[in-house]
């Protein structure tokens, strides 16, 4: 069945998407919150909690997040879902910590809570789904770069926020092998907040305080993009390679312009669907959590989970010019 996104009472909140006629009053509400609406990569999520949900026949996936990317922004969706009783939240956070308070409340009423992509500390979820491994994408933004500079170089990293969970585990995880990759020098780490200005200015700001910089790795969709604009309008088209995660529908410009010689990002359909999947087998089908435990997601197999409750969905996949063309149409 279709995606349900429902309006929620808070100013912080954006408008529904698209409102499916009415369902049978006993449908398994899954909610899927997002860091905030309007950012392709968790639209596309959402195309994959419709697939779920249509293949499971009774569910209604309300969609849903706040206007920017904060845990304020969050709490007031979460409020607003316990005061719904939906059956299960499956988040992407924007605070590992900020929003376990209000995870509790959730789930001491009875709502199964995941997280997925952006995790939540553990005592405010019942598990976490990974997108793929913290070690393998720490080591493949910074390998993406490395790639291209075979006599090492400079590299800077365009984050998102300063609490993002997952930005801050995955460039933790790619410092951790730069002894892989000789001659690779990180010089600077700055953040854009998920916000394109932003990130536009700081990866300005980045080429021009080290004008030697030979790549941006930018592992956030908006961040990547934005940074390869501004090395178009730079005229560093050649001189300063953008790679890290990104969406390929949004990248396909930046790989035709030579921007971006490569980047990679899982199947954020895949992801929307597996967290969904997840979320129904825990709060429906008796699904346990705990270390080895598997749980299922349908089409994707089955998640296992490791002593801290989390598993990961997949291995990231690199896309170029051999590619692209092949997936922008698809998200």
């Amino acid at each position: 069945m279709s995606i349900i996104t429902k309006a929620l009472t808070s100013a912080a909140m954006a408008a529904a998407l698209f409102v499916a006629p009415a369902q049978a009053a006993d449908n398994v509400r899954i909610a899927l919150v997002v860091k905030a609406l309007g950012i392709g990569f968790f639209e596309a999520a959402a195309k994959g909690a419709e697939e779920a949900a249509e293949e499971l026949g009774n569910v209604e996936v309300i969609y849903t997040g706040p206007t920017d990317t904060t845990a304020e922004g969050q709490i007031e969706v979460i409020n607003a879902l316990i005061a719904q009783r939906v059956d299960a939240i499956a988040i992407s956070a924007n605070d590992t910590d900020a929003l376990v308070p209000a995870l509790k409340r959730a789930m001491q009423r009875g709502i199964t809570v995941i997280s997925w992509d952006s995790g939540v500390a553990p005592e405010g979820r019942q598990m976490h789904l990974n997108p793929s491994s913290n070690p393998l994408i720490g080591n493949m933004i910074v390998k993406l770069a490395a790639d291209h500079l075979p006599d090492g170089g400079d590299v800077a990293v365009l984050s998102a926020t300063t609490t993002s969970t997952n930005q801050n585990i995955w460039i933790e995880e790619m410092t951790k092998v730069l002894g892989d990759y000789p001659g690779i020098n990180v010089v600077a780490t700055v953040y854009g907040d998920d916000l394109a200005d932003k990130s536009y200015r700081e990866a300005t700001g980045l080429m021009q305080s080290y004008p030697d910089l030979d790549a941006i790795i930018a592992p956030t969709s908006v961040g990547i993009v934005a940074a390869a604009q501004a090395v178009v309008d730079a005229g560093k088209v050649g001189k300063v390679n953008v790679t890290g995660l990104g969406l390929p529908s949004e990248m396909a410009g930046a790989i035709e312009s030579g921007a971006s010689k490569s980047f990679a990002i899982w199947n954020p359909i895949d992801l929307g669907y597996s967290a969904t999947m997840l979320a129904y087998e825990l709060s429906q089908n008796g699904a346990e959590t705990g270390e080895g435990a598997e749980i299922p997601m349908g089409r994707m197999g089955s998640l296992t989970l490791d002593e801290k409750n989390e598993g990961a969905m997949a291995d990231p996949f690199v896309y170029d010019a051999s590619n692209i063309e092949d997936f922008k149409e698809i998200f």
